[in-house]
């Protein structure tokens, strides 16, 4: 009787070909199932089908509280003109997969011309909270992916008003924010903590460049 021998060759294409078929199961679980469900992003568009999408993003409450208000934020093609009020210009680094918050505080109301321009897309929401009643009662006006953002902002309370942004993509997104208006102070928020910003701008005067 004669025993058959599998040469070593053999046994290492088996394990080869194993290995890369773990790697093809482990990349298309992260496309089909992580990306969408961990970070909302679906680029086949499986994860939507399956409802993955909804755990990263689920129901948005305060957009549907915002989206009842109407004149709060007045979007533009170019570059708004300047509001009366404080002038301020902001720039941060964010690292991949970093987050930041950045909030203007509103005690009298009044227009904000605003800009915000990052260097790639960046995932953001534009929200605020009042001084009485507290982030329970965050009204958010706008919650998408892009790389730029301007307009007129008509603040609908005395409180907390500006954005989050988190950076989704492998390399460094540099942010710039340019305002002018009733704003007194800022604030910002990031994983380490909140922070009291000085706003240094000079007073706007309606119809200054």
């Amino acid at each position: 009787m004669t025993e058959s021998v599998q040469s070593p060759a053999s046994s290492s294409n088996k394990l080869l070909i194993g290995g890369a078929v773990a790697v093809v199961a482990v990349g298309a679980l992260a496309l089909f199932v992580v990306l969408p469900a961990e970070f909302g992003v679906d680029p086949t568009g499986v994860g939507k089908s399956l409802g993955l999408t909804e755990i990263a993003e689920p129901a948005n409450e305060e957009l549907e509280r915002g989206s009842k208000r109407t004149g709060v934020l007045e979007l533009s093609d170019s570059a708004p003109e300047p509001q009366p009020g404080l002038t301020d210009q902001w720039t941060f680094d964010l690292a991949p997969f970093e987050s930041i918050e950045f909030k203007y505080v509103v005690e009298e109301l009044g227009p904000i011309a605003f800009r915000w321009q990052g260097t790639a897309p960046l995932k953001y929401d534009m929200h605020a909270h009042p001084f009485d009643g507290g982030e329970a009662l965050t009204e958010s006006y706008g919650v998408d992916t892009a790389e730029q953002m301007q307009g007129i902002y008509n603040p609908a309370f005395a409180g907390i008003h500006g954005w989050y942004w988190e950076n989704q993509t492998m390399d460094n997104v540099t942010i710039t924010l340019d305002a002018s208006g009733a704003f007194a102070s800022s604030k910002i928020f990031n994983s380490t903590g909140e922070y009291d910003r000085a706003v240094a701008g000079l007073p706007e005067t309606a119809g200054e460049s």
